[in-house]
Parts: structure tokens; C-alpha cells; sequence
């Protein structure tokens, strides 16, 4: 299926979504690599209050290259989930509703994501200038000392991802090489 969906994203909207599905989003997401969740990581372990509210909110895994004159952002591909693996469960528990990036991830991140009604989406990799074109404007939030690897808030429209996690635990990366192979032996 093909949803066009709004970021902060609701229960009923996860709900509804089901692993393989096409998604199109609109609205505000936040970026945030291994920098800034180590950072963020440090505030929460600290008692210290995030610089963005994560609750129901989305992190997309990217870090743009820099802007080409008239341009919001540059090349914003995403980057390896995996990489914040010891870092999402926490941020999923603290109300994250989704994450954008690409391969697989952890089972503490699955049993993560199913406890809290969330979801994981992959952008396609190797697409960060295409990608780009859905992002209508960028603004550091946080960590600006970091460069690249600093927390913006994204304007989004129509930004497309493949849900690969739902919020009920099917795995895409899973489903997919069972048909496959299931088809090939046919």
C-alpha cells in the first residue's frame, strides 16, 4: 500500500502501516547521527532535558552535505541504523514514534519499537541528492559544533521511505528474503 502520511506521527497513523508499505511525509522531522545521540544519551544519563522533544516526533539517520546556492539542504541520503542501535530503545521509550535510515536493526531496537506502538522506515540509499528534493527547509536545533552531525529540524513534503519495521514487529528485511526464496524454489 501507498500512504501519504503527516510527521509528528499519531498512533492511528503507525497502526495503519504495515511492512512493505510506501510512505510519502509530510511535515517536521529531526536529523540526528552518532554524535548527537551520544550527546543525547550524556544529557539523559545527566537528568538534563534533550534540546528536542522526541515524543511522537521522527529522527531521520542523515547528515546533509552542504547546501547548493538556493537550496534548503545538500545531499541528504541516510545513514546506517545500526550505528544507533544503543541509543533508540531509550529515545523509543521516551515517546519516539519513528526512524528513518537504512539496514537492519537490533532485536533490542524490534522489542523497542513493538513495546511502543512505533515504527522503522529506510530511505533509500545512495538517492541523498533525489532525497533532498523533499526537503523544503533546515534549521540547526542543536549541537551545531557538530557540523553535519547536528540536529536539524526538517520541513518535509512528500518524503518517500519503505516501512520496514511496523509497529508489530514484521521486518520487511525478514518477510522478503522468505518470499524470495520461497518463490525461487517454485
Amino acid at each position: 500500500m501507498e500512504y501519504k502520511i503527516t510527521a509528528p506521527f499519531d498512533k492511528e497513523t503507525i497502526a495503519k502501516l504495515k511492512s512493505g508499505d510506501m510512505v510519502f511525509i509530510s511535515g517536521t522531522i529531526y536529523t540526528a547521527r552518532d554524535a548527537a545521540h551520544k550527546r543525547m544519551k550524556e544529557a539523559i544519563d545527566n537528568g538534563e532535558k534533550l534540546p528536542i522533544d522526541v515524543d511522537g516526533n521522527v529522527i531521520y539517520y542523515m547528515g546533509p552535505s552542504p547546501a547548493r546556492e538556493g537550496r534548503p539542504i545538500g545531499s541528504a541520503g541516510p545513514t546506517t541504523a545500526s550505528r544507533m542501535d544503543k541509543y533508540a530503545p531509550t529515545l523509543l521509550d521516551m515517546g519516539l514514534k519513528g526512524m528513518i535510515g537504512k539496514g537492519k536493526r537490533s532485536d533490542a531496537v524490534i522489542d523497542a519499537i513493538v513495546r511502543n506502538g512505533a515504527i522503522y522506515l529506510a530511505a533509500i540509499g545512495g538517492a541523498g541528492a533525489l532525497l533532498s528534493k523533499a526537503i523544503v527547509q533546515s534549521e540547526v536545533v542543536a549541537y551545531d559544533d557538530l557540523g553535519t552531525e547536528a540536529i536539524r529540524k526538517l520541513t518535509v513534503e512528500n518524503f518517500p521511505a519503505i516501512v520496514v519495521i511496523d509497529s508489530s514487529g514484521n521486518n520487511l528485511y525478514e518477510t522478503a528474503i522468505k518470499e524470495f526464496n520461497t518463490e525461487k524454489i517454485q
